[in-house]
């Protein structure tokens, strides 16, 4: 490893011959559209920076400040403005005076007396510039960084880009180290930052920008090799039948806990269950339960999967998903891929996304500009095996009435937000079986006429939450609508707490439980709030509208409103907080481990073959060191999985992604 002398010494090598981003502009892409910038002007070794793009009617706005000593490590640095969803940023990392240095940030900030590169939590594209270019100067291509951790380098690709000068070679390198997960970063051959890459986002310079999809797909094949890697390393599959011995069976159905069991599993089913202690047939594949719990494979309702997402669901007992919204044709590849078992990933439950073109619109799945279209979408979907659809906020009232119906003709499900300008009670009555989000339910009933919740209104206009009458004719009117029809609802409480209470500088509710065990760039994101507070009581505000919902939610399922457990969150841990505020409306523990379960498999017309342990069912379940039913927090005590007879032990994998397990695996044999 270099020291600051010698990093000194090799960066000059590079310094100043090649500008550093020097008056630079970068374009920010999501799918190949434009949708905003990173503009850099430098002075005598000060960057000033302006970061702005939005994306479905939000995304952050950041001013930036960064000045360089002779060594290319930063030594000032300011950041300013608001994050994604409004939190306010003032960030700087300087010299203490002493010999060190100091910053703060939404985390709460620290000190050294180390000369580690900074990484800032709310900065652009230009800390990730030179950060490269210093892993670059270092022989080892790994440097120390600040607040923790090291962040490493290495080559993948060279490969050839059209610029405004022509064709030029650069160079992939994959980034890791920052997170759970590495990130791919283009360089051009003399030490300067081309962009950053990702399946659906890139930012490249200006000027480059016809490159984009193929540097997209680059990284969309580099992250598939990685964890075809990890899924060959670290799942199990055997030829003969699998007996799992000593288990205590959580029955979904009766919502009770069984005797000790043996059950056996052969070609992703499950094959037979028995008291333990029964003689197994010749050539069965042994696995020592341990006594550990088994509970069925859960459900993640609200999904927008990924590849990443995809392993780190089942990893955590989550082997079905309902993907209710995704780039199409990034979700056909990776669904591929799992089918094959390439790739590790839960049974998906596919729903069509559908969208009006607008300033604000989420450019995900198909976008319509008129009634006709959204028909034609709805039936490209359910000619494609789509379960439903789900309507967006950019979507007119009108062109979802004719949507709704024919999704209905074609006996398809009907979820979504309530379109801008309009009101859950209107689309409950046009047939929504399902409204999601309960921001959605609610906005209604506190709206003004003329508001648009394609901005971030959606999420500030619920300060007003806690002036609503909940006895009065408005709720009511919406509650007893959708009493009466069976309209489920899909809250995603947990983004709502974490939204509505989190605070800079702390562990949140939903996260205090496990944050020790991630990585330290995940502990300090997960000490930064989300929806922005610039006053104490305007934070108040908002945890009087979370109280709020919380009563609207209790009451819906005192009267039998079906509440659907989904995160938009990437389920995984955030799930499990999903399912602990689920207890928090009225459900007793084993309600809600069926509400997972049992009673998702029936919703999506799956329970002959998923949502509880039985013989013939598909072999999709986990094991829990610990007892779920007297504390929810076991959950995350998993000591194997199965997905359809392919078996993971958390503990072996999760050190791959920096996290630390919750629980000693259970041993498995050898692949046979």
């Amino acid at each position: 490893m270099m020291t600051k002398a010698m990093l000194l010494a090799a960066t000059a090598l590079l310094l100043p011959s090649a500008a550093l981003a020097q008056d630079v502009e970068y374009r920010v892409l999501y799918t190949g559209q434009d949708i905003g910038h990173v503009k850099v002007d430098e002075d005598g070794g000060t960057y000033r920076v302006d970061f702005d793009y939005k994306q479905n009617g939000r995304g952050p706005t950041i001013s930036e400040m960064i000045t360089v000593g002779d060594d290319g490590m930063p030594t000032d640095w300011k950041v300013e403005g608001r994050t994604t969803f409004g939190n306010l940023v003032e960030e700087w990392y300087g010299p203490d005076g002493n010999g060190g240095a100091s910053w703060m940030d939404a985390a709460g900030g620290g000190s050294t007396d180390s000369d580690a590169f900074y990484i800032s939590q709310n900065g652009s594209l230009m800390g990730t510039a030179l950060l490269a270019r210093a892993i670059m100067a270092d022989e080892d291509m790994s440097i120390t960084v600040l607040p923790s951790g090291n962040a490493r380098m290495k080559a993948l690709d060279t490969l050839d880009v059209t610029g405004p000068d022509g064709v030029e070679s650069v160079t992939f390198y994959e980034l890791s180290g920052l997170d759970s997960a590495p990130s791919y970063l283009i360089m051009e051959e003399d030490g300067d930052l081309l962009g950053v890459a990702s399946p659906s986002f890139a930012v490249l310079k200006a000027g480059y920008e016809a490159n984009d999809q193929n540097l997209r797909d680059m990284t969309e094949r580099y992250s598939a090799e990685r964890l075809a890697n990890l899924q060959a390393s670290f799942s199990r599959t055997y030829d003969a039948p699998v007996r799992i011995t000593n288990v205590r069976i959580f029955d979904s159905v009766s919502k009770t806990v069984g005797a000790a069991s043996d059950v056996v599993v052969h070609e992703g089913r499950i094959a037979l269950i028995e008291p333990t202690g029964a003689t197994p047939s010749d050539g069965e594949v042994m696995i020592d339960g341990e006594g550990a719990m088994m509970i069925p494979g859960m459900y993640e309702m609200h999904g927008h999967l990924g590849r990443e997402d995809a392993l780190s669901n089942v990893l955590y007992g989550i082997t079905s998903v309902r993907d209710i919204g995704n780039r199409n044709e990034v979700l056909d590849k990776l669904l591929e891929r799992v089918a094959t078992g390439e790739l590790a990933g839960p049974r998906v439950t596919r729903m069509g996304f559908i969208e009006g073109e607008s300033p604000f619109s989420s450019r995900t799945g198909v976008l319509v500009s008129s009634a006709d279209e959204a028909v034609e979408a709805v039936r490209r979907y359910a000619a494609r095996g789509f379960h439903g659809i789900k309507l967006y906020n950019s979507m007119k009232p009108e062109w979802n009435e004719v949507a709704i119906a024919e999704a209905k003709r074609l006996g398809m499900e009907v979820a979504g937000h309530v379109p801008a300008f309009s009101s859950a009670d209107a689309m409950i009555a046009l047939g929504y079986t399902e409204v999601t989000h309960v921001n959605q339910l609610m906005l209604g009933w506190v709206l003004n006429e003329g508001e648009d919740t394609r901005t971030l209104f959606r999420f500030t206009a619920m300060k007003r939450f806690p002036t609503l009458d909940l006895d009065g004719d408005t709720v009511n009117a919406t509650l007893d609508a959708m009493k009466a029809k069976g309209v489920a609802h899909e809250p995603t409480l947990g983004i709502h707490e974490l939204g509505l209470t989190q605070v800079n500088g702390q562990y949140g509710a939903g996260s205090v439980s496990y944050a020790d065990h991630m990585p330290p760039s995940v502990q300090r994101s997960l000490k930064e709030a989300l929806f922005g507070a610039d006053t104490p009581q305007e934070r108040q505000e908002y945890v009087d509208a979370y109280g709020t919902i919380l009563d609207v939610l209790r009451r819906m399922h005192a009267m039998g409103i079906l509440l659907i457990p989904g995160t938009d969150m990437g389920g995984a841990l955030t799930y499990h907080r999903e399912l602990e505020l689920f207890e928090q409306l009225g459900m007793s523990r084993a309600d809600v481990l069926a509400r997972a379960t049992i009673d998702m498999a029936r919703y999506l017309g799956q329970d002959e073959d998923l949502g509880s342990v039985e013989r013939g069912k598909y072999a999709d379940f986990f094991l829990v060191r610990g007892d779920p039913t007297a504390d929810l927090g076991d959950l995350k005590k998993i000591g194997l999985v199965s997905r359809g007879g392919t078996f993971y032990v958390p503990d072996q994998v999760l050190p791959e992604f920096g996290v630390k397990p919750f629980a000693k695996g259970i041993g498995l044999p050898d692949k046979q």
